[in-house]
């Protein structure tokens, strides 16, 4: 018989069994299902984490901090002075420079935290605000969006993002609405009319702003207001970050020249008010953006070989993957082990089929079929059954997953289960492995019937 042969009559025999081979579909199909459905989960589940982890800590980006410096030798009295010019892991303006001119580095610039102040507007409005020193300029370069004006690096010129917009009030209300909480911190009246307040929009675009510094180490609070400072752009929010959680973080991006004034004006000689950068033409922090996160590596190593120190955060990624993994395998070893439940009952039904089949076996042993062909049309009919119930479950994949996209949605999270292409020929694959495996068994069993004894008995 020829392979065509062999298939029709393994088809033949599939469509006239309908109950038997519903059954084994039923069983194949929910273990496929499983399969498939556990690995989009695990998929869905760690894309989604992914893009969180990388919106809070920038995955693409490498922090550059100054390395160890080297001491200079005493002259003859004996002294220790630092020469400069034997301190290399010092964060220069030239080191900069090299390393924008590295491969795979798509921008870099300081970013030094100046701390945190009080912003007041000019309606007498007040928020506190993380201050941060850059170059204005580079600010598109690293993925930020303007809401609300543009980059400007004129002297006074401040940026904010979108959360420094929000929440801002009067410093009575605030100070009275703080006192409630103190004294009835569990109402829940109270948190609501503060989450209303954090979240209150606020026109400050191309508004004038101050900022305050207040000495902490003296009795008496000494207070320190800067120039007018003039918001010259709003950043907008990443997608899918609601004003709740953007009124959470609060930031002022000033350029060095003016932090280099705000400075002078705010800093209280203490390590109170304004951080001071405290060498000219140097940096405390700078941030390099890389093309790929595959390049993160190999950009870190260059820089290091600058004698500095470059630390990224592909830990966090790594770490994720390693857990997403160990979630995959567990689902996998789930659907794997329904899958064996149901290539028992392949099994069963197959061998059931082969005592029934005894005449229809021996007759064709009569007409010539050998053990190799009886066994390749029992193999085969188990296979089509595997194939059926893979196609099967993966109908109901896209059903549980369209039904649990329902759900999360009404849950208001922004998760998105979908199932990747890859882990269909996944599913189909195990699928189908389950039928030809069941499939074995019986097809030795009915090959070995002999003839003439099968025909006598029926």
């Amino acid at each position: 018989m020829k392979i065509r042969d062999i298939s029709r009559m393994a088809w033949d025999q599939v469509k006239r069994r309908k109950v038997v081979t519903g059954l084994c579909m039923t069983g194949i199909s929910i273990g496929c299902a499983a399969i498939i459905v556990a690995l989009s989960i695990g998929q869905s589940a760690q894309t989604y984490v992914t893009d969180e982890v990388n919106r809070n800590f920038k995955m693409d980006e490498i922090t550059v901090t100054p390395g160890g410096g080297i001491p200079s030798r005493g002259g003859g009295g004996g002294s220790a002075e630092t020469n400069e010019n034997l301190d290399p892991g010092k964060l220069t303006a030239q080191k900069l420079e090299i390393i924008k001119s590295l491969n795979h580095v798509v921008a870099a610039a300081p970013f030094e935290d100046a701390g945190y102040m009080q912003m007041l507007t000019v309606d007498n409005k007040i928020a506190d605000i993380q201050v941060k020193a850059t170059d204005l300029r580079m600010l598109g370069e690293f993925g930020f969006k303007f809401k609300q004006g543009g980059v400007t690096d004129l002297p006074g010129m401040v940026v904010l993002n979108y959360g420094a917009t929000l929440g801002l009030i009067d410093n009575e209300t605030r100070q009275k609405l703080y006192e409630q909480m103190g004294a009835d911190p569990f109402s829940s009246d109270l948190m609501d009319q503060y989450n209303k307040m954090s979240t209150l929009p606020s026109e400050i675009y191309r508004q004038q702003v101050q900022l305050q510094a207040t000495d902490y180490s003296t009795t008496e609070g000494n207070i320190k207001l800067s120039s007018a400072l003039q918001v010259g752009g709003i950043l907008a929010t990443a997608e899918g970050t609601d004003d709740l959680r953007a009124s959470y973080e609060k930031i002022m991006y000033v350029s060095l020249e003016t932090a280099a004034q705000l400075t002078q004006q705010l800093s209280f000689g203490n390590n109170n008010g304004m951080t001071p950068n405290v060498e000219e033409n140097s940096y405390k922090s700078v941030t390099v953006k890389v093309d790929s996160t595959d390049n993160i590596k190999s950009v870190e190593a260059m820089i290091q070989k600058l004698n500095l120190n470059a630390m990224d955060n592909l830990y966090q990624q790594e770490m994720l993957k390693e857990q997403f993994d160990m979630i995959k395998m567990a689902a996998l070893g789930i659907g794997v082990f329904i899958l064996i439940i149901a290539s028992i009952s392949i099994i069963v039904a197959m061998t059931m089929s082969t005592h029934q089949r005894r005449r229809q076996i021996g007759i064709m042993k009569v007409l010539g079929a050998n053990m190799g062909q009886i066994r390749n049309m029992f193999i085969t009919e188990a296979a089509l059954l595997g194939l059926l119930g893979g196609m099967l479950g993966v109908l109901f994949s896209y059903l549980i997953i369209m039904g649990l996209n329902k759900l999360v949605g009404t849950a208001g999270d922004s998760l998105n289960f979908v199932i990747p292409l890859t882990t269909i020929p996944v599913g189909l694959a195990f699928a189908i492995m389950t039928g030809v495996l069941s499939g074995i068994y019986p097809a030795i069993s009915a090959s070995r019937t002999d003839a003439l004894t099968a025909i006598k008995r029926d």
